[in-house]
């Protein structure tokens, strides 16, 4: 290849000098970096000058088009972020059973992403895990190691461009745990204990490059129990394994960073169309996070719930509909691997 590289620049230069005789009546010093300023009248020239004309307008391209490899476009990144932290835990009314403690927590957060002009499609999953150090004094129970976080989130959001910035969209979630929880004892939830499936379709709209609202008007949730016992906690009735719900759902997703200090929230809002929809169901999700050293953050996790299905009982046993709170501090070792997307 660069052989006949080398062979057409020097026949364009053998032209360029036959072309640059033509109007310099015999000059012989031409000057090659301006040969493209020669006016050329075609009716002057012979057939082989022709000829050379058409390679010397044609050189530049070839050169280009042997040389240089295009990339192809690039359409899908994916990449992993690994953490372990050490941590304080501090819940208030949590359905999920846990208490106050020291922890050791991990996390994984996964993506992969696809994009191009039209059309895009992202998908995180996100599972975490932690061991504690419970300080439930005066219980059988106390300074006996429990867990203090479990949690599978996978959402799936797909989306075609509309307009500038706007999308028609498509969205799934599913979310459970892997291994149960008690509390004195008692089984306070488990593997699909609940479990939580839900589909959307609307609109995606990213006013921002960190910013992205979806509302979907037509949602279906799908709320799975498939522990007898623990079906009236989360809002199904004694014989129902699996309660369907259809409403409006609306997402917001928030990721920023400004220079070591970054912050992700997601706040889901649901109405149920066949249910009390006055009643909105809140999924509030925050993860901040500080970096003071290269692999090296302070970390901050909380997640709020409220549902109007759920009941929780209180110190003297009442149930009732509460706010759950869970918040977990600490300092995290934190690795990551390929193309994570970070806050921006």
């Amino acid at each position: 290849m660069k052989r006949k590289l080398l062979s057409a620049i020097a026949l364009s230069l053998v032209c360029m000098g036959n072309l640059s005789h033509a109007k310099t009546d015999g000059d012989s010093k031409i000057n090659y970096k301006e040969i493209s300023r020669i006016q050329i009248d075609a009716d002057e020239l012979s057939d082989a000058q022709k000829v050379c004309l058409d390679v010397v307008s044609s050189i530049d391209q070839a050169a280009v088009d042997s040389t240089v490899k295009k990339e192809k476009p690039k359409h899908w990144s994916t990449g992993i972020l690994t953490q372990i932290t050490a941590s304080q835990v501090s819940l208030t009314n949590w359905a999920e059973g846990g208490s106050a403690n020291i922890s050791l927590n991990a996390l994984i957060d996964a993506n992969a992403n696809y994009a191009n002009d039209n059309m895009i499609w992202d998908n995180r999953l996100k599972v975490s895990y932690g061991f504690i150090q419970s300080f439930e004094q005066g219980t059988p129970y106390a300074n006996q190691f429990k867990k203090s976080d479990d949690r599978i989130l996978l959402d799936s959001k797909w989306g075609y461009s509309i307009i500038d910035r706007l999308y028609a969209s498509a969205l799934i979630n599913f979310r459970t745990q892997f291994t149960p929880t008690y509390d004195a004892g008692n089984l306070q939830s488990r593997f699909m204990a609940p479990g939580y499936f839900s589909v959307g379709i609307g609109a995606n709209y990213k006013p921002f490059s960190f910013m992205s609202i979806n509302l979907s008007p037509l949602t279906g949730n799908f709320v799975i129990v498939t522990e007898e016992n623990l079906r009236e906690t989360y809002g199904n009735k004694i014989n129902q394994a699996v309660r369907t719900e259809l409403g409006a759902q609306l997402k917001v997703d928030v990721k920023y960073k400004y220079k070591n200090f970054s912050v992700g929230t997601n706040l889901t809002l649901f109405s149920d169309y066949l249910n009390k929809p006055e009643n909105i169901q809140v999924y509030w999700d925050v993860d901040a996070s500080l970096s003071l050293a290269k692999y090296f953050t302070i970390t901050l996790r909380t997640n709020l719930i409220y549902d109007d299905n759920i009941k929780i009982a209180d110190k003297n046993g009442v149930k009732a509909a509460r706010v759950q709170f869970k918040e977990i501090v600490g300092l995290g070792f934190t690795y990551t691997f390929g193309q994570y997307v970070k806050a921006k």
